[in-house]
């Protein structure tokens, strides 16, 4: 393990603590390279909005990380597995920010980012002023990202909150209707569902009033689009030789809305 000059402790400031939103952030370097840790000190240590306290290798001691009580981590990520070896030091200095160096803009990466509670990002073309802004973003609680990076958070938020909506939805069906609308879903009529469930055609036209009603749609072409988005969360399917299918079936089932519904 390699530590490098750190600077003065929390309890050597005085006995003074840091503030909420301290005006110039105690910063804390951590990489296993040691080229790009001694860069990255240097760099910060020529800026007068910031304090850096030390930096070592991911195999430092957290508690004497935490005694410097630095207010961000910044984290080189360039090494594969470096977010998960710095788990120790991060729970040892829950109040630290956690902004990560080297992060590719692809979503992986973004997330594994997210999922760890990091507070910053800087690509791996990032600047010292890309570094200083995420920094004091961080320790505000606000958030600079690239127009990509956010791109993909949003899309992933969007993602969750579109499979809670049709988890919760799924939840008001009974286990019948649930049947129904994945063969709707698959693009199969009234008639064809009954044969494959051994039930009435006027019986299916019931459920999927049913189902409409439910889940607030109005016509058949949104229970599809429901199908589809609940897939990955459907339960057994009926195998496909216990159905029995028309030819007519190739054709878009959208067009049915009027008879299949009314």
């Amino acid at each position: 393990m390699t530590s490098d000059t750190v600077g003065t402790s929390i309890a050597q400031l005085n006995g003074s603590s840091a503030s909420q939103t301290p005006l110039r952030p105690r910063i804390y370097v951590l990489s296993d390279l040691r080229l790009l840790r001694e860069g990255v000190v240097a760099a910060l240590a020529q800026q007068p909005t910031v304090e850096v306290v030390g930096s070592s290798e991911l195999s430092a001691p957290p508690r004497g990380i935490a005694e410097l009580a630095p207010d961000a981590l910044l984290l080189d990520i360039t090494v594969p597995g470096n977010l998960n070896l710095s788990q120790p030091i991060r729970e040892a200095i829950p109040r630290a920010k956690v902004v990560c160096l080297g992060v590719a803009e692809i979503e992986p990466v973004v997330m594994a980012c997210a999922r760890a509670g990091v507070s910053g990002f800087v690509a791996p073309n990032g600047s010292v002023n890309d570094v200083l802004a995420a920094v004091h973003s961080a320790v505000r609680g606000e958030l600079i990202c690239s127009p990509r990076t956010a791109g993909i958070l949003l899309n992933r938020v969007s993602a969750l909150a579109v499979s809670r909506l049709v988890d919760e939805s799924s939840e008001a069906l009974t286990q019948r209707e649930r049947e129904i609308a994945r063969l709707v879903g698959e693009g199969l009529s009234n008639k064809q569902i009954g044969t494959a469930l051994g039930i009435q055609s006027a019986t299916v036209k019931n459920h999927v009033h049913s189902i409409l009603g439910k889940l607030k749609m109005r016509r058949r072409i949104e229970i599809v689009a429901f199908s589809r988005r609940q897939a990955t969360h459907s339960p057994d399917r009926i195998p496909e030789n216990h159905r029995q299918r028309d030819p007519a079936m190739v054709h878009d089932r959208a067009a049915m809305d009027v008879d299949q519904t009314a």
